[in-house]
C-alpha cells in the first residue's frame, strides 16, 4: 500500500451524508420537497430564478451546521503526509473536503459557496444569500449571479482535467458514490482501460459498479478511510 504515489479520490453523496448533509437519493428524489426540474436545472432558473436562488441559499446556510467526519479528515492526512500527490474528485458541492485539511480538490459540480455572473462568466466566493438584487462585482450587473452550480443537463467542470488524472494515476479510490451518475460512474472504467492503477471501492454497500472494482470495502466510510489511510502512508 505504501508503494502509491499518484492516487486520484473520488466521492460522492455518502461521504457528506455521514456529516448530516441531506442527499438528493435519500429523500425520495426530492431535495426538501422541491422537484428536481424546479430546483436543478437552467430551465427552472429562468422560469422562476427566486425560487432557485431561495433554495440554494438555503443549503448554503445549512453547510454552517455541520462538521467535517473522519473521513473527510483522514483524506486531509493522506495528502499532507503522503510522499506523493492525492488528488480529489468530489461530485458533492459542500465545502468539507476544504474543512477537512484537503486542499487538492475539484469541485466537478460546482461549490455551494460560489456563485457565477451569466454576464461576464466570473466566479465569485458568496458565503452569504444571493438573489435577483445582488449585483455582480465584476460588471455591475444586476440578475446576473447563479448558482456555481452544475445543473442537470450542464457539462461538468474540468473534465479533460479529471481524465488525465485518472489515466496517469497508480491508485483510484471511490468513497460514497452510487456508481449510477455518469460521468463519474465511468472513471473506473477509465482507470481500468488505462491499465497502471489499483481501484478500491469504499461505500456502505456494494454499489452499482462494484464488479468493476479490484478490491471492496463496505462499511461507513468514516469508519474504514482512517484505516485505508493508515495501511497507505505506512
Amino acid at each position: 500500500m505504501a508503494s502509491y504515489k499518484n492516487i486520484v479520490v473520488l466521492t460522492g453523496a455518502g461521504v457528506s451524508a455521514e456529516s448530516g448533509v441531506a442527499t438528493f437519493r435519500d429523500n425520495g428524489g426530492l431535495w426538501e420537497q422541491h422537484r428536481i426540474e424546479d430546483v436543478a436545472t437552467p430551465e427552472a432558473f429562468r422560469r422562476d430564478p427566486d425560487m432557485v436562488q431561495n433554495f440554494y441559499n438555503t443549503r448554503r446556510a445549512q453547510l454552517k451546521n455541520v462538521e467535517p467526519n473522519a473521513a473527510h479528515t483522514a483524506l486531509g492526512t493522506l495528502e499532507t503526509k503522503l510522499d506523493g500527490q492525492v488528488t480529489i474528485v468530489t461530485q458533492n458541492v459542500d465545502n468539507l473536503h476544504e474543512r477537512g485539511g484537503s486542499t487538492n480538490i475539484i469541485h466537478m459540480h460546482g461549490e455551494l459557496g460560489k456563485v457565477r455572473c451569466v454576464c461576464c462568466r466570473r466566479v465569485f466566493l458568496w458565503p452569504d444569500d444571493c438573489d435577483q438584487a445582488s449585483q455582480c462585482p465584476n460588471c455591475f450587473n444586476q440578475s446576473a449571479l447563479r448558482p456555481h452550480i452544475v445543473w442537470f443537463g450542464e457539462m461538468p467542470f474540468e473534465m479533460d482535467r479529471i481524465e488525465s488524472l485518472l489515466c496517469a494515476c497508480d491508485l483510484f479510490i471511490s468513497i460514497g458514490t452510487s456508481g449510477s451518475v455518469y460521468p463519474a460512474a465511468g472513471f473506473v472504467s477509465l482507470v481500468r482501460a488505462a491499465g497502471t492503477a489499483h481501484t478500491i471501492e469504499v461505500n456502505l454497500e456494494p454499489s452499482d459498479g462494484a464488479s468493476y472494482f479490484a478490491e471492496t470495502r463496505h462499511g461507513e466510510a468514516g469508519t474504514l478511510m482512517p484505516l485505508l489511510v493508515e495501511e497507505l502512508l505506512a
